[in-house]
């Protein structure tokens, strides 16, 4: 690994707050290229606020954020637009646009953001819902959709456009254990080709079988960082607690995990 690793995210000190209480305080982390960070922390941690300062939603009041080795903390809305191409988003309750069949919610954006023809899209389409087990589903609206399937959906239109970055907003919440299962092999799959990502949520055995690298997450502030063997070694009670649940037995022998 070492130096000549290239670095796709990184996170300088950023914080940010809203009507005198701080969302994200002193957020420092980086991303290299091909890993997958999952953000783990409880509800209201400030897990999804960090993916939304990456995509430039919001800016932070201090610190700075580099994607790609640009900084993006100053840029206005035209200067972001070729940087959030590069980004794919699986948000937490889908985001398909009702009214569109599968087909056209995944062509959306490749519409937006490739100069592609027509017959390229629809292949690029089917190719999507190949990847995601959907074949055939093209002419389906997200209302004829059991929740896992309009996840997969969410992760085929995400992977369509063959980001550098995929994000991830509590993919497998409200999902039952199949499904969820499910998706996280679709994720490893991407991971598989080689995509950068970062992946928000709380669900901590489905994120031990994503992650290469953790970061800890409670009111706002990041206090650790590190491989999930590093994590575990933690004298932090917060971080002890949250993770009570894998010393009781939970199945980590995918990831060699040691909790002694």
């Amino acid at each position: 690994m070492g130096n000549n690793v290239e670095e796709i995210i990184r996170f300088e000190n950023v914080s940010i707050g809203f009507n005198g209480r701080q969302i994200l305080k002193d957020v420092s982390f980086s991303v290299k290229k091909g890993d997958t960070m999952v953000i783990l922390g409880p509800s209201g941690a400030g897990k999804s606020s960090i993916l939304r300062v990456m995509l430039g939603l919001w800016n932070p009041d201090e610190g700075k954020i580099f994607i790609n080795g640009k900084e993006i903390t100053k840029l206005n809305e035209r200067e972001l637009l070729p940087i959030r191409k590069k980004m794919g988003i699986v948000f937490q309750g889908n985001a398909l646009f009702d009214s569109l069949t599968v087909e056209e919610n995944i062509a959306y954006f490749l519409k937006e953001r490739n100069s592609t023809n027509e017959r390229q899209i629809k292949e690029r389409v089917k190719e999507c819902l190949s990847f995601v087990n959907l074949e055939n589903a093209e002419k389906l609206y997200p209302s004829e959709l059991s929740g896992g399937m309009k996840k997969r959906v969410a992760i085929a239109r995400a992977v369509a456009f063959k980001p550098d970055i995929i994000l991830y907003d509590e993919p497998t919440t409200g999902i039952d254990p199949i499904n969820s299962k499910a998706i996280i092999v679709l994720m490893k799959k991407i991971q598989d080709d080689g995509a950068t990502s970062i992946v928000v949520t709380h669900y901590i055995h489905n994120a031990v079988q994503v992650g290469d690298y953790f970061a800890v997450i409670d009111d706002g502030k990041i206090i650790q960082t590190g491989t999930i063997n590093e994590i575990l070694k933690t004298d932090n009670e917060f971080i002890k607690e949250f993770f009570a649940e894998m010393y009781e037995g939970a199945n980590l022998v995918n990831k060699n995990i040691c909790i002694n």
